[in-house]
């Protein structure tokens, strides 16, 4: 891997003085043991301070502040321990507010990206925050079902509003008198409250599902609301609360965020059709269309505070977009973000990581040293689950939510084949030691080898009654395991495709892994209950068990050695195992969401993480 032993010490200064700061001037900091992030995750919402000087996007990650002039980063905010789901700035634009999936509310100061406090109640996800028009209060909706209102001075909780009956709270927002508030809910309402009191005003009936985002104009006269699934905004009348508009021509998905320009003429909407319409608050007609941008979700827009600009966010964005109002032209682009990461493998020269993500539906090759993007692989046509180089680190191939196979060419990028026959999604596919036969795992329950070279089926194992969500093959090549959702484990013979045994019934099947000697398998478990999650390993000879280490891994590995076993779990850390032991060595932890994957380099001494954090760590390992 390039003189790996020096890599460590000279290129790891590198990472944490450049590549941190992602080439804008920042140090986005890292956990302790990583060397390396690659990917800024995704973006949830966008904000502009008051006076417009500023940017804010909440992330996976954290929040990010920029210059709004030139997109430049500036600094970041990160202690959330989950993603940051809503942003907004004080009206004085000295403090941010943020709230998280860590179901917390966090004050920062802006001039010094300090933690000035956090607030502490909700007892689910927090989904929306808001200061009032005077500043002195903040309110915050979350998924627990309730409204807080918070004295921003002192962080305590004035008041606690259960806004719906069993149903999230999406989005709250102050009138701009400050008297009322409204909410958004899961319940198909939008509700005012009367913010002296607490007491419920008035009611609003008319979407079919969710309110996933509600805005007042600037005089307070109207109130407009985002259905969410049943794709229309509607404006309505705040005094009397009758409908006034509904803006529903062209929209064809859902509406996941609305706002009005500074001035209350105009209304943008933002869909899952990957499109903004602005709106004639007066007549309700659409007067003009933004396309063309980068992802199929539209889930935050925001106004510049003179109105001329639209700043726009997707679902788990890896890009924040400007857009001239007036003209309906892209003015910048804020790019580096990453969406959630399926799936990692290294080379076997250690050189290309390979990461599978989400929305982009992409494949990105990085150049493991310099942690820089080599190359993106597009060519499926949904979510890609699972990626694996083939021995001699010629191909990649990769599965997908389309139900296809692709081989691709590592050292141009360019597909080789397209491998099709499956049912369903194929969640993992592996290649044998010599390279030659490559197998998928696939949701329809089979297990499929194909032909590498000739691209072509070789056989099918109509292998399980559920999901085969893992496959691995031994390291002689002669044995294949596969795990599914029938709780089951099971193991080929390679050449005749016949059962060698089944492993323990309560295997749900999500990882799977051999030991380097193939001696061992390493597979998620549960219990007899099925309800607490572990993670077994076995003797392949015999099936017996060898040891049970608690918790659930979305994905596991050994070591090249084999000595470790590394586990990415959904509580968001990397735990690694001695399997001579089957005692804990250590727990990696940074991620803010599930760690779908784990992998190490071909020498041991990184491992790489992925996760629906959208982001990738490496961390070093000690000999």
């Amino acid at each position: 891997m390039k003189a790996l032993g020096t890599l460590l010490l000279v290129v790891i200064p590198l990472f944490i003085g450049s590549a941190l700061a992602c080439g804008e001037g920042v140090q986005i900091p890292l956990p302790e043991g990583a060397v390396a992030r690659l990917g800024r995750g995704w973006i949830t919402q966008v904000a502009y301070s008051p006076d417009g000087e500023y940017l804010a996007l909440a992330t996976s990650l954290g929040i990010e502040l920029r210059y709004a002039d030139t997109s430049e980063l500036v600094g970041f905010f990160r202690g959330h321990t989950s993603p940051v789901r809503a942003v907004a700035f004080s009206p004085d634009g000295r403090l941010i507010a943020s709230g998280s999936d860590d179901k917390t509310v966090k004050l920062w100061d802006v001039a010094t990206g300090e933690e000035v406090r956090t607030l502490l109640g909700h007892t689910w996800n927090v989904m929306s925050v808001v200061f009032s028009p005077d500043g002195k209060l903040l309110a915050s909706g979350s998924g627990d079902t309730t409204v807080r209102l918070w004295d921003v001075e002192t962080g305590e909780e004035v008041r606690a509003i259960t806004a719906s009956a069993s149903d999230w709270i999406f989005s709250v927002v102050f009138s701009p008198d400050g008297r009322l508030l409204a909410s958004g809910s899961g319940d198909a309402t939008v509700k005012l409250w009367d913010v002296a009191t607490g007491e419920g005003v008035r009611t609003l009936r008319g979407h079919l599902w969710d309110v996933v985002s509600v805005a007042f104009s600037p005089d307070g006269r109207l109130l407009a609301s985002a259905g969410g699934p049943d794709d229309t905004a509607k404006l309505w009348d705040v005094a009397t609360g009758r409908e006034v508009h509904t803006l529903a021509a062209g929209h064809i998905n859902w509406v996941n965020a609305v706002e009005f320009s500074p001035d209350g003429k105009t209304l943008a909407s933002g869909s899952g059709d990957g499109v903004v319409r602005l709106w004639d608050v007066e007549t309700g007609e659409e007067v003009r269309r933004i396309t063309g941008l980068s992802w199929r979700e539209v889930v935050s827009v925001a106004f510049s505070p003179d109105g001329d600009l639209l700043a726009l966010a997707g679902c788990e964005g890896m890009t924040a977009e400007l857009w001239d109002v007036s003209t309906g032209e892209e003015v910048r682009s804020i790019t580096g973000h990453t969406s959630s990461v399926n799936a990692v493998a290294f080379s076997p020269d250690g050189d290309i990581l390979a990461s599978a993500e989400r929305e982009g539906m992409s494949i990105e090759l990085w150049d493991a040293a310099a942690g820089e993007v080599v190359s993106t692989l597009t060519g499926h046509h949904h979510y890609v689950d699972t990626v694996a180089f083939s021995p001699d680190g010629r191909l990649l191939a990769s599965g997908s939510d389309d139900k296809r196979v692709k081989l691709w060419d590592a050292a141009t990028g360019e597909e080789v084949h397209t491998l099709m026959g499956h049912g369903s999604f194929v969640g993992s596919v592996a290649f044998s030691p010599d390279g030659l036969v490559l197998a998928s795992g696939s949701g329809d329950g089979t297990v499929k080898f194909w032909d590498v070279e000739a691209g072509e089926g070789i056989r099918t194992l109509a292998a399980h009654t559920d999901t085969v969500f893992a496959v691995a093959f031994s390291p002689d090549g002669k044995l294949l395991a596969s795990s599914s959702a029938d709780w089951t484990v099971k193991i080929w013979d390679v050449a005749t495709g016949n059962e060698v045994r089944t492993l323990d019934y309560n295997s749900p099947g999500r990882s799977l892994a051999f030991s380097p000697d193939g001696r061992l398998i390493a597979a998620e478990s549960a219990d007899e209950t099925r309800r607490i999650w572990k993670v077994r390993i076995w003797e392949v000879a015999t099936g017996e068990e060898v040891w049970t280490l608690p918790g659930g891994a979305e994905s596991v590995a050994f070591s090249p050695d084999g000595r470790l076993l590394a586990c990415g779990s959904s509580d968001k850390t990397v735990r690694l195992w001695g399997v001579a032991t089957g005692e804990e060595v250590r727990t990696l932890t940074g991620h803010t969401s599930f760690v779908n994957s784990v992998a190490f380099s071909p020498d041991g001494r990184l491992l790489a993480s992925g996760s629906v954090d959208g982001t990738v760590l490496l961390w070093a390992l000690n000999p």
